[in-house]
């Protein structure tokens, strides 16, 4: 059992052994606090409320905090009404409770020192404060939170400065791995480079009504390589990347971390949030050939506004206009920093043009555009960098990869040497086992194995600009406890101004 548990069980513990003395003085039979729910029940009956405030705790989520209100209640009734005797009962009610229970200098004081206490209008405005946290914390926790897109992996289907609602109970909210945490911000402070939750309570991953994740859902998941971090470069060059580069120039991980101090780790619920379409489920096979999807070995069709790269050339005759340019073709030309319209260096004439399937065709219709040399531009060669990284085996390219079979919960697979290169990762990282390769063999957990049995499911993200996108072609499969919901609808949007006909509009 390890520190985080064996600290969880202390408190429960102690939470339960002063509800039990608090129990005694309030003259409620002693033992009946240790029973869940009937002794927030004995509770509400003796502060005489409403019974429908020990109905709501069964709510999921919501209902817990609940539970708190409760025994933020039951404390005022000991005459402790004090914000500083409320956050002792929130934060630290296993060491708080044990007071008011066996204090000689505590006592019940009942409904009437309730009703004969009045709230200062400083104390009502930080009571309404701490409420719209509380109640914004829980919404953004397990219902809907606000994202913007940062980068145009997911063009043109999502557009940088786009602010999405993404849904947390399409798949099942998910509850914290670390529910300490300063409200509002994800992994970091906002002044410094603090983190913003604390790893004193660490919680197993439990999903609440969790439902399946459906192919070409568009869905935000934790970074799932984002577990170790080099600050500098946060998810931009991700740290194994990194290190695969600083291996290849003769060092190793422990010089590495000898060289740099801004090297971190961080627990799934604080990784970076990506956001890419899931192409595929666990079961699925992937494939791609010469850029064309396949699942199943069926081609999968591009969305509707996903696009492309393709090579263009002009016979001299003609060029596009400027109105069709910026209009149809999304393009601002006057922008240093757009790579989606560009002339290729010393080709006259020769345009590189990122192109949705109904821009293509309209670029088809112009007659100075050479049709027979209208191409899509592939990167097929293997560089090995490339899920999972070996070019012996796997001559794989964000174009020409696969296939590969996306691990599903209760599957079994024999441990070859071509598996443990596609899912030691899944099986060592993701769900926490020892691996260990010693003379041919393969040991998990100490114990040698020649199969094993994934405890989770598996997702393929990719994004929709296929060729500008980091997705799980560079770092492999999205473990199901790593999502966080799904894209739902588009609540804004700005690109120097608004831009009103993506306000309000369905992600598809």
């Amino acid at each position: 059992m390890g520190i985080g548990w064996i600290l969880f069980a202390l408190a429960v513990v102690g939470f339960h052994v002063g509800l039990y003395g608090m129990f005694k003085k309030a003259e409620i039979v002693a033992w009946k606090a240790l029973v869940p729910f009937y002794n927030t029940w004995l509770m509400v009956k003796k502060m005489d409320l409403k019974i429908y405030w020990f109905l709501f705790q069964l709510i999921p989520i919501a209902g817990q905090f609940v539970t708190i209100w409760i025994c933020i209640k039951f404390v005022e009734h000991f005459g402790r009404f004090h914000l500083l005797h409320h956050a002792a009962t929130v934060f630290v009610p296993f060491l708080y409770f044990p007071y008011l229970g066996f204090s000689k200098s505590e006592r019940y004081a009942g409904i009437p020192v309730v009703k004969n206490y009045k709230k200062s209008g400083a104390r009502e405005w930080v009571d309404a404060l701490v409420f719209a946290i509380v109640a914004a914390t829980i919404v953004r926790t397990f219902v809907f939170e606000a994202y913007v897109i940062p980068t145009g992996s997911m063009e043109k289907t999502l557009l940088v400065n786009d602010f999405l609602f993404v849904s947390k109970t399409s798949y099942g909210p998910r509850v914290p791995n670390t529910p300490l945490a300063f409200p509002f911000v994800h992994h970091t402070l906002p002044i410094g480079t603090s983190k913003s939750y604390l790893e004193w309570i660490k919680l197993p991953y439990k999903r609440y009504f969790a439902q399946p994740i459906k192919r070409n859902d568009v869905v935000v998941f934790n970074y799932p390589v984002g577990d170790t971090v080099i600050r500098e470069f946060q998810s931009e060059i991700n740290y194994y990347d990194y290190l695969r580069a600083y291996e290849s120039r003769g060092g190793t991980r422990d010089m590495l971390f000898a060289e740099r101090d801004d090297i971190i780790t961080r627990p799934v619920d604080k990784r970076e949030n990506f956001i890419k379409r899931c192409v595929a489920i666990a079961g699925d096979s992937v494939k791609i050939i010469n850029g064309v999807l396949y699942i199943n070995n069926q081609i999968s069709e591009f969305p509707p506004a996903s696009e492309m790269p393709y090579i263009v050339v002009l016979d001299g005759k003609g060029f596009f206009s400027d109105e069709f340019i910026s209009k149809d073709l999304n393009v601002d030309l006057q922008d240093p920093e757009q790579r989606d319209f560009m002339q290729l260096e010393g080709m006259q004439n020769t345009y590189r043009i990122n192109l949705t399937p109904s821009q293509l065709q309209k670029v088809k219709s112009f007659p100075f555009v050479v049709k027979s040399m209208l191409t899509p531009e592939l990167n097929t060669s293997g560089f090995g960098n490339t899920f999972p990284y070996d070019t012996t085996q796997f001559k794989w390219s964000e174009d020409n990869f696969g296939p590969l079979w996306i691990p599903q919960k209760g599957t079994t697979i024999q441990m070859t040497e071509r598996n443990v290169l596609l899912y030691k990762r899944a099986i060592q990282v993701y769900e926490n086992n020892s691996f260990e390769q010693k003379d041919g063999k393969v040991f998990i957990n100490g114990k040698e194995s020649s199969s094993y049995t994934f405890k989770m499911n598996y997702y393929w993200m990719m994004g929709d600009n296929r060729h500008n996108s980091q997705d799980s072609r560079f770092w492999g499969y999205v473990p199901e406890d790593h999502i966080v919901g799904k894209a739902s609808m588009i609540w804004f949007s700005w690109q120097k101004g608004p831009r009103w006909d993506r306000i309000f509009r369905a992600i598809k």
